[in-house]
């Protein structure tokens, strides 16, 4: 796999508000938050644009609305902004998709020459999943570590019930096996992206 000095990374709602089992449920993959950091880092340690997005519900109730604690970026995240040499943006949405935020998030990976980038993030098969394909569908190359992702347990309709890891593993096969992105795992991005 060959990573463009110019590929971005998309951190997409890493926020307290995750946090919260009591209003999510049952989440998966611990891991999720080491591997988003590692990809922080290895972008920010080889200069490559970094796009942090927040989501501001607008849902009464959600923990992720405006002027809750939730609404924050997680610590580990929010430690690391600021702190690459390459260009970096914060997005703000009120829906799945990173591409209908504001500023313009299409327009900012055009601005910095990213024809690649990279999903991480929260929820896997929801807004990470969301701007994956929309990011295929824009003719963009896109990636997605499955392992610096996480979601949660859902149920949908008929009393129909899948697990979280059941969800990132639909969420994987579509993109992957539709053409929308190639998933990885953070272990080989960060090698990737060392090559230089």
């Amino acid at each position: 796999m060959e990573i463009s000095q110019s590929a971005a990374l998309v951190v997409v709602d890493v926020q307290k508000g995750f946090d919260e089992e009591s209003f999510w449920g049952r989440r998966n993959n611990p891991a999720a938050e080491e591997n988003i950091t590692a990809l922080i880092d290895a972008w920010q340690a080889t200069g490559r644009p970094v796009a942090f997005v927040r989501h501001d519900s607008p849902k009464p109730g959600s923990p992720l609305r405006p002027g809750q604690a939730g609404n924050d970026f997680k610590d580990a995240v929010e430690q690391r902004r600021g702190k690459g040499g390459g260009p970096e943006v914060l997005v703000t949405k009120t829906v799945n998709s990173a591409f209908y935020g504001t500023p313009d998030l299409r327009e900012w990976l055009d601005a910095v020459g990213a024809r690649q980038f990279v999903v991480v993030g929260i929820q896997t098969n929801m807004c990470a999943e969301t701007t994956a394909r929309m990011g295929g569908n824009l003719g963009y190359e896109v990636y997605f570590p499955l392992d610096a992702t996480h979601t949660f347990d859902l149920v949908g309709p008929f009393g129909w019930r899948q697990t979280a890891e059941e969800l990132a593993r639909a969420t994987a096969v579509s993109l992957h096996g539709g053409g929308f992105a190639r998933v990885v795992t953070t272990r080989e991005l960060v090698a990737a992206a060392a090559v230089r």
